[in-house]
């Protein structure tokens, strides 16, 4: 209650001092508690119920290579995934109190799984000597577990995140630092480090739960090291004149001189090779840069692949040793050709995508400001050919970040085709994705930040349509497969960059695609090497033949159209919009309509601006045609009040603002036309209260929709029918 009372003060402190003049169109969030009542619109909790976890339904790899509880390993279940980022400027672990209300509260907006991000960098945090955790961070961070575990949420987490590790003495655990995540790869000390680190703080017994997280049953998925792809780790670092760290070289070297022998067979491979570089001595340089392709960057992916999967086997190794027996993962982030040969062996996927990305906080700090549906989904599309088919595939971070004025394109982009995919987690990046007030004395809880979705309507708006989306299974899995065929490092070209062709990807609208190792033969119906010789139109041609794809397929990629193979989702690339048809839940996002969108049950008339619009059924009807309780959601844009831009695009940051959130002002007109009778219309808060209605009436069930209520405005509405 004390704590409660601090935050209720210092929000009213915020709102006190915000100016009273409101920028025109923009309106201040009135809101002060986010914690949502149960039974309200905003509680998934009674159709989205969580189990304590025990050995019955602990997770595990079913059919077809998709996540599923160990009691039922023929259904896929879906895990709606809650990152916990927190550092000491977000506000930390919470405390007892908190952290209950807090797993339940996750629960009741439909996360399953929970990722544990940067526990090593919280539990240093202060610390002078190695491995001396902090024991309070420490003792909050086993409640916080038991909690989840209590209300059915289970763990993903990382064996290593901060650049420092367990190493005392550093202030700089959350910045980018050479060494350690790099050379954990190679070398002994490192990996030594590591293996202390994971087993000081996986091992010991949870006073909360009565056994060790890492063999408690609520762990299901354990990335060795998060970001720790070698070229990535390098890039981070790179320096003006040295695009590679001196520490590889002499492993580059060993490995050379084992794969040609020689000087003069290295020669033979490398024209650019230098006279006084030789195998003999250990004398072969790093490239100079990494951006212009030769020999020597393909060879050094070859080098990378191998040194990869070694240490993908000896650090699986120590966490099975450990008593470990969930799912394991690495090497989490970067798409490309060269990491997508070293994920071939891992028992699951996990990738990192992003759409815009923010390199500060601070003022200067810029963002593309671009929208996702104007290159087809393509950071969706990069993910996406990073799966190999048969595997558990997860999404352990994904962002459309602030500031971005198309974000509100992420809530149905990501968790559509997540689901079209049949992808098994869905974790979009945040300090925390829900918070339990506005106003938190923290620096980073002060203001809607990038990274930090919690504070921001938009992204709460996305993630609330993606546990329907996603989790409850509104968008229907593609029932169709195309393999991008993989023959092994005869792949591999001479560029240190090359992804899977955009031109490829593509199909990734339509049906599932993923990596499959090839036989050395051609595969039908399948994306074969080489690449170039390879056509998306020719292959969705060939999948119409074989019957696996109808006839009056929309899709047309000269034209930016796709359309999904289950006829439910439809992307216009060049008007920038997606729109989604299922039985449950019908949505659009779009940056204008220059003529009504008819999505089935519901159609979009006009609307003033972009925006992202759904309506879901909330109740146990059959289909939103039959719901008498539907949950709408409309998101505009977002901002903080006193937010000021460098430029006139506003894509540079002056000065990002503080509380209260201003949410942009718009109206859409809705029609439910094949729906006559009583119905009505009430704003729901951000918390879940439902207001006065703002419309009711006896007959068509048409309405123009205002996200501007005289309870504040809101992004939630409930519709009812009698």
């Amino acid at each position: 209650m004390t704590r409660l009372v601090q935050l209720l003060t210092a929000t009213l402190a915020l709102t006190a001092s915000a100016t009273a003049a409101w920028p025109a169109d923009w309106l201040p969030v009135r809101e002060v508690s986010l914690t949502i009542s149960p039974g309200s619109p905003l509680d998934f909790s009674g159709f989205l119920a969580n189990d304590p976890i025990g050995p019955a339904n602990r997770l595990t790899i079913g059919a077809n290579g998709r996540l599923a509880r160990a009691d039922t390993p023929d259904k896929p279940a879906p895990m709606m995934c809650a990152s916990l980022a927190w550092s000491p400027a977000s506000g930390g672990f919470p405390n007892h109190a908190d952290a209950d209300i807090y797993a339940r509260q996750l629960a009741m907006h439909g996360y399953n799984m929970a990722r544990f991000h940067f526990l090593d960098g919280s539990l240093m945090y202060g610390q002078k000597k190695d491995f001396d955790f902090n024991p309070e961070i420490l003792d909050r961070i086993q409640y916080l577990m038991a909690a989840l575990k209590k209300n059915g949420i289970y763990w993903m987490v990382e064996g290593l995140t901060s650049w420092r590790g367990g190493y005392g003495n550093f202030d700089d655990r959350w910045s980018p630092s050479e060494g350690l995540k790099l050379e954990v790869n190679f070398e002994d000390k490192p990996f030594e480090h590591w293996k202390k680190l994971v087993t000081a703080i996986f091992t010991k017994v949870n006073p909360y739960t009565g056994v060790a997280p890492i063999r408690d049953d609520a762990l299901s998925v354990f990335i060795l090291a998060n970001e720790n792809s070698m070229e990535f780790e390098t890039v981070v670092h790179d320096k003006p004149g040295r695009a590679y760290p001196d520490s590889l070289e002499k492993p580059f070297n060993e490995w050379l001189r084992k794969k040609y022998g020689s000087t003069q067979a290295l020669r033979a491979v490398w024209p650019d090779l230098k006279a006084n570089e030789r195998l003999e001595n250990a004398s072969v340089r790093m490239p100079a840069e990494r951006y212009v392709p030769n020999p020597r960057l393909r060879d050094l992916q070859a080098f990378y692949v191998e040194a990869e999967k070694a240490n993908i086997a000896r650090m699986t190794k120590v966490v099975r040793d450990l008593g470990y027996r969930g799912i394991i993962s690495d090497y989490n982030n970067w798409p490309t050709i060269q990491t997508g040969l070293t994920r071939k062996d891992l028992q699951a996927v996990t990738m990192n995508t992003y759409q815009d990305g923010v390199m500060s906080y601070e003022p200067g700090a810029s963002i593309k400001g671009e929208s996702s549906l104007a290159d087809a989904a393509n950071y969706m599309r990069a993910a996406a050919a990073s799966r190999w088919l048969g595997k558990p595939f997860m999404i352990s971070e994904w962002d459309h970040l602030f500031w971005n004025k198309y974000r509100y394109e992420g809530g149905l982009v990501m968790p559509a085709y997540a689901a079209l995919q049949g992808w098994d987690a869905l974790c979009r990046h945040a300090h925390g994705p829900i918070a339990l007030a506005y106003g938190e004395p923290y620096p980073h809880k002060r203001a809607m930040l990038p990274y930090a979705i919690a504070l921001d309507p938009v992204a709460r708006a996305g993630e609330t349509l993606g546990a329907l989306l996603f989790r409850r299974g509104d968008v229907a899995t593609s029932p169709t497969r195309i393999p991008f065929m993989v023959r092994g490092e005869e792949d591999l070209s001479n560029n240190m960059q090359a992804y899977e062709p955009s031109v490829l990807t593509v199909l990734s609208l339509v049906s599932g695609i993923g990596l499959k190792q090839s036989d050395g033969l051609r595969e039908p119906l399948a994306i074969n090497q080489p690449r170039d010789q390879a056509d998306a139109v020719e292959t969705l041609g060939e999948l119409k033949k074989a019957g696996l794809l109808p006839a009056n397929n929309r899709t047309d990629f000269d034209k930016g159209i796709a359309e999904s193979d289950t006829g439910q989702l439809l992307l216009d690339r060049d008007k920038r919009r997606l729109t989604l048809s299922t039985p449950h839940t019908e949505a659009a996002a779009f940056t204008a309509l220059d003529a009504p969108i008819d999505l089935g049950a519901t159609r979009l008339e006009r609307a003033d601006g972009a925006a992202l619009f759904s309506a879901s059924a909330i109740d146990d009807a059959a289909s939103l045609a039959d719901s008498k309780r539907m949950l709408l959601i409309f998101a505009t844009d977002a901002r903080n009040t006193g937010m000021r831009f460098r430029d006139k695009d506003e894509k540079v940051i002056g000065d990002f603002g503080h509380l209260p959130a201003l949410i942009r002002k718009g109206t859409v007109s809705v029609d439910f036309p094949k729906r006559t009778g009583r119905w009505r219309l009430s704003p729901v808060s951000l918390e879940g209260t439902v207001q006065a209605p703002l419309r009711s009436g006896n007959g068509p069930l048409r309405f123009d929709l205002t996200n501007d209520t005289p309870s504040g405005p809101t992004t939630y509405f409930l519709l009812e029918t009698d």
